[in-house]
């Protein structure tokens, strides 16, 4: 899994976390709200495509300067099932025809506090606010009407739960820019100090993603006739000697500086001698 779609799973599982508070507190019955179900959208999928049909779906934009946004889709079903809940009255078993006025207050409620849970995830994750506009409310029966309802973004993430035995869909359409940020926020690890306590300068729900390092030993350049030439065991001359620093990256950043050496164990390892802005500790 790339680093994208490891923090887009940050973001999910954050937000499927903080939703789910929301639904149990409307929904105190024993199992009504299951975990939910993390998936980074792929690039060749609609990140609407699988949604409960007919829904009821409640949408809200980012106002920050950025284009994206969260929707939670419920089925109509679904949606009778939960303001029953809220209001105390016993779940209906067929509940297929429109809300009526209580009801719609009662699940645009619902929705309208999911809606806004989720922003505060995902503010906590990047690690700044994000602000959202007053949500819409829309009627769902086909999938057109689902993909064309909500503008789609270059990230998305979707997490499916049950609501009282009902499918609930949650897409949430990540600008670029929050991605940015969060690749930002990690690379501050290489120049911000940390504490005597290890306080890094990253969130707690940050700090928990995985990242790909590697070391890097050297370099050459080599003309592609050469190189698709070059037979089994030869040897390609690197742009350093076998005791200079070599360099480490954390995705595709510059980390550290260190030496090549051999364990005990006779593995190859590194022991790192520089991390780019770090101030070395006082000695007394």
């Amino acid at each position: 899994m790339s680093s994208t779609e490891e923090l887009l799973a940050k973001i999910g599982e954050s937000t499927a976390e903080a939703i789910r508070g929301v639904l149990v507190m409307f929904c105190p019955q024993e199992n009504a709200v299951s975990t939910g179900i993390v998936s980074p959208v792929s690039q060749n999928a609609h990140p609407m495509d699988g949604v409960p049909l007919p829904s009821i779906a409640t949408g809200v934009s980012y106002v920050d300067g950025v284009t994206g946004g969260n929707a939670a889709i419920m089925t109509v079903k679904g949606a009778h099932r939960l303001a029953a809940a809220m209001m105390g009255m016993e779940l209906p078993d067929e509940a297929d025809g429109e809300l009526d006025e209580m009801e719609m207050s009662a699940v645009g409620e619902a929705m309208n506090q999911m809606m806004a849970t989720a922003a505060a995830a995902t503010s906590e994750v990047l690690g700044k606010e994000v602000e959202i506009a007053p949500p819409e409310i829309h009627n769902l029966t086909t999938i057109d009407e689902a993909r064309n309802s909500f503008e789609s973004t270059p990230h998305a993430v979707t997490i499916s739960m049950y609501v009282l035995g009902e499918p609930l869909k949650v897409v949430q359409f990540i600008p670029h820019a929050f991605i940015v940020r969060m690749k930002n926020a990690i690379s501050e690890m290489t120049t911000e100090y940390v504490g005597e306590q290890g306080d890094a300068p990253l969130g707690a729900s940050v700090r928990d993603v995985p990242l790909r390092l590697w070391a890097e030993l050297g370099r050459t350049q080599l003309p592609l006739d050469r190189l698709i030439g070059l037979p089994v065991g030869a040897v390609v001359e690197l742009d350093r000697d076998v005791d200079d620093e070599i360099d480490l990256y954390v995705d595709d950043m510059p980390f550290a500086t260190g030496r090549l050496l051999v364990t005990e164990a006779s593995e190859w390892a590194v022991r790192i001698e520089t991390v780019h802005g770090m101030t070395p500790a006082p000695t007394s």
